[in-house]
């Protein structure tokens, strides 16, 4: 009947339903192709299988696995035109939670620490009489080719932009660089 009020049996039954729902949402790693980060630490936790990282350079994204289970998928950024990042089988050669580069980064004026010149490439640029070099933050820094790795970088913009890293969202990369392990495959692909 229209207008009847329904009974607190009923609205219980609702709101049960609704949390296991909730809840059977929440443990699903549908987020892999639905354009969201996402990381399962239960099951990277958990789990004895050997880590590794594949990274599509075609879909900007980095995928974690714990053996054959997909644990985490990342938005990444990868090297822009002249800088490309190479496609090939690595291995994790070290990982540094507070790494910066030794190329790129600024220009600092020893006496007020104001920025003299940005986006500096130390084997072009010369440093000014009375200023300090000060390289780029590449926290959570995951090498795997020469100097090339995945670090956090607070500009992510689903495009190749990099000088050849790639760069990924700061909570994404703490949680691979947390689960990673020196020595382990990354494989780089198109």
């Amino acid at each position: 009947m229209a207008g009847s009020p329904i009974s607190p049996a009923v609205w219980l039954t609702f709101i049960k339903g609704l949390l296991v729902a909730l809840c059977i949402a929440a443990a699903l790693p549908a987020a892999a192709n639905t354009g969201v980060n996402w990381f399962d630490e239960a099951a990277a936790a958990s789990s004895s299988a050997p880590p590794s990282i594949r990274i599509n350079l075609s879909e900007q994204k980095a995928y974690f696995y714990k053996g054959s289970r997909l644990v985490g998928v990342s938005f990444v950024s990868s090297g822009k035109s002249g800088f490309r990042t190479s496609p090939g089988h690595f291995r994790v050669l070290a990982k540094r939670p507070n790494h910066r580069s030794s190329i790129y980064g600024s220009f600092v004026d020893r006496n007020t620490g104001r920025v003299v010149k940005a986006d500096v490439d130390t084997r072009k640029h010369r440093r000014p009489p009375g200023t300090y070099y000060r390289g780029a933050k590449m926290n959570y820094y995951i090498r795997f080719n020469g100097g090339i790795g995945l670090h956090a970088s607070g500009h992510v913009p689903r495009y190749p932009a990099s000088h050849g890293c790639v760069r990924m969202p700061p909570h994404m990369a703490r949680k691979f660089f947390q689960y990673s392990r020196v020595g382990m495959p990354v494989r780089v692909s198109y």
